[in-house]
């Protein structure tokens, strides 16, 4: 149950939008709010209740150490399954909109990749041990505890080593041509050892990496083709002024095939394989004639060498 309540949040994703950029930048909005997960949680505790009642397993449900589980334990175990799927998601790099409809402000520490095996499994291995364990509930309910509070750990960590590794990025620029453009420390996938910082610039952007495994100062950056112009020029549309503010700056423009694309910096890599990247207007090198529905280009999955190439960075930090 607590399971299928931590689902919940995601079921946005049935709702579908017109255009590519509004399905891109409108989930993780309500259904991920702290304000209407608070104020469904009774509704919802009370369908688990009866739910639970009429189910073969309804003494385990609804008693614990000979006593009724009251309504206000149901409310507390609905609550802490709806709000902890985006306080989660906001440790990531998206964007969770939690404090909707107050604020639409996209919350993303992005201390922690979207998969990360070292944060799922000591919670798999804690929910595990509790099943095996029925005979022995409190050992069971020790072992699950211990899983949350080693995957809780983790997630703690990584804003560490995100802290770190931006002071000592931040001190490599200092004294550089970027000391004032923006910056950006997230983790590579399935890690948080390995760590991608991207600079912003007008006719620029700039990547580099960073190894806790194998520090190397200073960091090597690499620039790639960015035209922060095309974005100013076109503020008037949309699409453009959507995705600059749901990316925060972290977008690139560039023509492409007569198009304009524009696409998010935060979730991909280079040179070209970007979770999400949208052709908002033709583009015939005078004017901009902007669609009347954007279109999502298909990321390009990255290869073994790209892969190999995370793993190479790692262990040596260039």
């Amino acid at each position: 149950m607590g399971g299928l309540l931590a689902t919940l949040p995601d079921l946005d994703v049935i709702v579908r939008y017109s255009d590519p950029v509004a399905s891109f930048t409108y989930h993780r909005s309500a259904t991920h709010s702290l304000l209407l997960l608070s104020v469904v949680t009774p509704l919802l505790a009370w369908c688990a209740m009866r739910l639970a009642g009429r189910a073969a397993l309804s003494r385990v449900a609804l008693s614990q150490g000979g006593e009724r589980v009251s309504f206000r334990a149901w409310c507390w175990m609905v609550w802490l399954c709806l709000i902890t799927h985006p306080l989660l998601d906001a440790a990531t790099v998206y964007g969770t909109q939690l404090l909707w409809p107050l604020s639409e402000h996209p919350f993303g520490a992005g201390s922690i990749f979207i998969i990360d095996p070292l944060y799922t499994l000591p919670l798999a291995a804690g929910v595990i041990a509790f099943v095996a364990m029925r005979r022995r509930r409190r050992l069971g309910v020790r072992l699950a505890v211990t899983g949350l509070s080693v995957s809780t750990a983790y997630l703690a960590l990584t804003l560490l080593f995100q802290a770190h590794v931006t002071a000592i990025i931040e001190e490599d620029l200092r004294e550089s041509a970027m000391a004032q453009a923006r910056l950006l420390v997230i983790p590579t996938p399935f890690n948080a050892l390995l760590w991608r910082a991207v600079v912003m610039q007008e006719d620029a952007y700039y990547v580099g990496y960073y190894s806790l495994l194998a520090p190397r100062r200073p960091i090597e950056f690499k620039s790639y083709a960015h035209d922060e112009q095309l974005l100013e020029a076109h503020a008037d549309v949309w699409a453009v002024r959507r995705l600059k503010w749901f990316s925060r700056g972290f977008l690139s423009a560039e023509v492409r095939a007569g198009q304009l694309v524009l696409s998010d910096l935060r979730m991909g890599a280079e040179p070209d394989f970007y979770v999400f990247s949208f052709a908002v207007a033709a583009h015939d090198g005078a004017r901009l004639v902007p669609y009347s529905v954007t279109r999502r280009i298909p990321p390009i999955r990255p290869d073994k060498a790209a892969l190999a190439r995370i793993y190479e960075r790692l262990m040596t930090g260039s």
